[in-house]
């Protein structure tokens, strides 16, 4: 784009900065004329490891943006940061601060307290070995141990909907609808993981598709790639998720993070009926 603006942009973390990266690029997001040039200094836990952040911001200046407890620490890199005549903001203060005062508890300090090893973290680490082993159809012995199952035709995106689910602590398997191929009998008795049916408009599977097949160096012209058959793969797909009753979700424009995010609102809203 004529004109796009580019930037240094330090993110300074104490943790693995997963939580400082998403929001940096959620914020650059809203500027479709600015484009980040991102230094990313984690696990930031002593005077070290933030001289040479510090090192590095002095050499391309601009916006610091940290997540840090140590207030040693974080009043050194704002100091130098104000030295440098560069913003410096820390993502989690507004969050912290007003979550403390609605507690009437004080913060404990301690850095990547999000990411201790708890039973959740143990949950997370089950579910992804679940979701791994029924990936595409695989191991339907024991599809009724799911907690979410995603049914789609090829291409709906349903092996990383399936691996971002299971990060979020949802057993998640999937099935392929694949013409003259029968569907499991367990899908057919499941009683306990909400089935979900995928769908996406032809065209855009096809492009998908086509892309696909030139990655794996095939140029054969089959029906996976037809209109009439992708059309027809699709119709069928809608028949079948209205007549088991199961929701639908249109992946054509959704990422996979949104596709989830759609998923597991209606996960939560089953559990919670």
């Amino acid at each position: 784009m004529a004109g796009r603006r580019v930037f240094h942009l330090h993110l300074v973390s104490d943790a693995t900065g997963e939580t400082l990266n998403a929001v940096a690029r959620a914020a650059c997001a809203q500027y479709e004329d600015v484009r980040a040039i991102e230094h990313v200094y984690a696990l930031v836990r002593g005077p070290k490891q933030l001289e040479r952040a510090l090192g590095e911001i002095e050499e391309a200046p601009g916006m610091v943006m940290f997540t840090m407890v140590n207030d040693d620490l974080r009043a050194k890199l704002e100091k130098r940061c104000l030295e440098l005549e560069v913003p410096c903001i820390s993502v989690l203060d507004p969050a912290i601060n007003a979550l403390g005062s609605y507690l009437g508890r004080e913060i404990s300090h301690k850095p990547g307290g999000q990411h201790i090893m708890d039973q959740e973290y143990f949950d997370r680490i089950a579910a992804l070995n679940f979701t791994m082993a029924h990936d595409d159809g695989q191991s339907p012995g024991d599809l009724d141990d799911a907690d979410v199952i995603l049914v789609g035709v090829s291409r709906t995106s349903k092996t990383p909907t399936c691996i971002y689910l299971a990060n979020r602590g949802i057993k998640a398997a999937n099935i392929p609808l694949v013409p003259n191929i029968p569907l499991p009998p367990e899908l057919g008795t499941a009683k306990k993981p909400l089935i979900i049916g995928l769908v996406a408009n032809p065209e855009r599977l096809i492009q998908i598709r086509r892309n696909r097949l030139l990655s794996l160096n095939e140029k054969t012209e089959t029906d996976y790639v037809d209109r009439e058959a992708v059309a027809a793969e699709v119709a069928h797909a809608r028949k079948l998720y209205s007549r088991n009753g199961w929701p639908v979700i249109d992946v054509t424009r959704r990422s996979i993070e949104e596709t989830a995010a759609a998923v597991l609102n209606l996960y939560t809203r089953k559990e919670n009926a």
